[in-house]
C-alpha cells in the first residue's frame, strides 16, 4: 500500500493544526479533523469520521474505529492516514497549549468563536 506523498503532508498538516487548536481551545480533534478531511481531501463523512477515530484511537476511538472497520466504512489506507494524523496531533497539541497560555482569556474565547463560526459556515455551504 502506497500513500501519495502530498496526502501524507496534508494529513500531517491537518493533524498538527488539530493538535495546536486542541491545545489552545481544549476541543476534540474531530472539530478540526473531520471537516478538514471532508473539505480538503474530499472524504465522505463516514470515512472522515472513521479516520479521525483512528487518529484518536488510543485515548478514545478504538471501539468506534473498529465498528466503522467492521461495517466496511474504512480501509487500511485510512487506518494509516489516521495514524499519520496522530503524529501531527501529538506535537501540535503542545504548541497550541504554548500559544494559548500566552493569550488572554478574552482573546482566546473570541478566537475560538471565530474559528468555529468559519467551520460552521464552510460546512453549511459545501
Amino acid at each position: 500500500m502506497e500513500i501519495p506523498y502530498a496526502q501524507v503532508i496534508t494529513m500531517l498538516l491537518i493533524g498538527s493544526l488539530a493538535g495546536i487548536l486542541s491545545g489552545m481551545f481544549g476541543i476534540g480533534g474531530g472539530v478540526i479533523i473531520v471537516p478538514a478531511l471532508v473539505l480538503l481531501l474530499g472524504m465522505t463523512q463516514h470515512t472522515a469520521n472513521a479516520t479521525s477515530l483512528v487518529a484518536l484511537l488510543l485515548p478514545v476511538g478504538i471501539l468506534g474505529a473498529l465498528e466503522y472497520y467492521r461495517a466496511g466504512k474504512i480501509s487500511m489506507d485510512n487506518v494509516w492516514l489516521g495514524l499519520i494524523l496522530a503524529v501531527g496531533l501529538f506535537g501540535g497539541a503542545y504548541f497550541g497549549a504554548k500559544i494559548a497560555t500566552h493569550l488572554s482569556g478574552s482573546v482566546l474565547r473570541k478566537a475560538f468563536a471565530v474559528f468555529t463560526g468559519i467551520v460552521a459556515l464552510r460546512l453549511w455551504f459545501k
